[in-house]
């Protein structure tokens, strides 16, 4: 799960299924276990001022879903009558501005990327429940806020080109890629579940540059001391040479196809070490999710040779079709 100090949201009028107040979100919760869902429940209360509502099934999550709207569903993937699988995949086409967030247990790795797949948004191991649900929950949301308003005012928009450069502050993170997040929409690559998708996979992709790339600290020491890890970022920010190097980004938006390339000034990797991140033993290594998100949420990632480079695709979407979910 990739870790990361709050960024601030855009803001913005109303956009159903997500909120800009945390205070007023509604964040349902979905599990067959009256525990498990009691204890998710409480480590999203104490994290952030959301109100947790609950649901036994997928079944009962749909009435839930119908009746209030939540800003997010959080579910377990192994449970009677309607699994997670299937919400996923009904959310997905009745409700597209909602984002579902899977909880894995071992055992449900496969299902866990058909879910990924099917519209998921996000995913947290049951391992790691304590230490990432919430950040999950706050990543999610803040990936779905897209101004409806601006995205009408939009609709003239046939291509766009455009270039940015960032230092190392993570906070200018999730402003950016709610621009580009409004143009993807504008042009209809992308629904409300897609673009939600095409965000956290960006975000993932320009914490990393920031992170790993050009301050070149190792995911590793997040594994093992997160908070060593900050205060190794906040030291780097100030030191040269990793001060100096910049991130650049640039979105070629056509009504088909976005493309988004990442460029960061470290020293790259290996891309050869890459490991498979479909494989569903992936999921218990909590320095590859930004991977496992970028391949399950693009159509197309690729590297350049040296690593410091990685090339993002989104092609138009065709719409999900309900009758699909019945």
């Amino acid at each position: 799960m990739t870790l990361h100090p709050p960024i601030p949201e855009p803001n913005g009028p109303d956009n159903p299924g997500a909120t800009r107040d945390h205070e007023s979100s509604i964040i349902l919760v979905v599990d067959d276990s009256p525990v498990d869902r009691r204890v998710a429940g409480r480590m999203i209360e104490k994290r952030g001022n959301w109100r947790v509502e609950y649901a036994c099934d997928g079944e009962e999550a749909l009435e839930v879903i119908g009746r209030l709207r939540p800003a997010a569903v959080v579910t377990d993937l192994q449970m009677p009558r309607i699994d997670g699988l299937e919400l996923v995949t009904r959310v997905r086409a009745e409700y597209p501005k909602i984002p579902v967030i899977i909880m894995t247990g071992q055992g449900s790795e496969k299902i866990a990327v058909a879910a990924l797949k099917a519209g998921a948004a996000s995913y947290v191991t049951k391992q790691t429940l304590a230490a990432d649900l919430a950040s999950a929950v706050e990543q999610v949301l803040a990936a779905s806020q897209t101004d409806d308003c601006q995205t009408k005012a939009l609709q003239s928009l046939k291509a766009q080109t455009t270039h940015f450069e960032i230092d190392n502050d993570p906070t200018v993170v999730s402003p950016l890629i709610a621009l580009l997040q409004h143009d993807i929409v504008s042009l209809g690559i992308c629904d409300a579940t897609a673009v939600t998708r095409v965000g956290i996979a960006l975000e993932e992709t320009l914490l990393n540059a920031i992170y790993h790339g050009n301050l070149g600290v190792s995911s590793e020491l997040k594994c093992v001391n997160e908070h060593a890890f900050y205060a190794q970022v906040t030291e780097r920010r100030q030191q040269a040479p990793y001060r100096d190097r910049r991130v650049r980004i640039t979105a070629r938006l056509k009504p088909h196809r976005a493309t988004f390339v990442v460029s960061d000034g470290g020293d790259g990797f290996d891309i050869s070490s890459l490991p498979d991140p479909t494989d569903p033993s992936f999921f218990d290594r909590p320095s590859g999710r930004g991977i496992l998100l970028m391949r399950a949420f693009m159509d197309e990632v690729g590297y350049n040779a040296r690593g410091n480079r990685v090339i993002l695709v989104k092609k138009k979407e065709s719409p999900p079709d309900p009758s699909e979910a019945e």
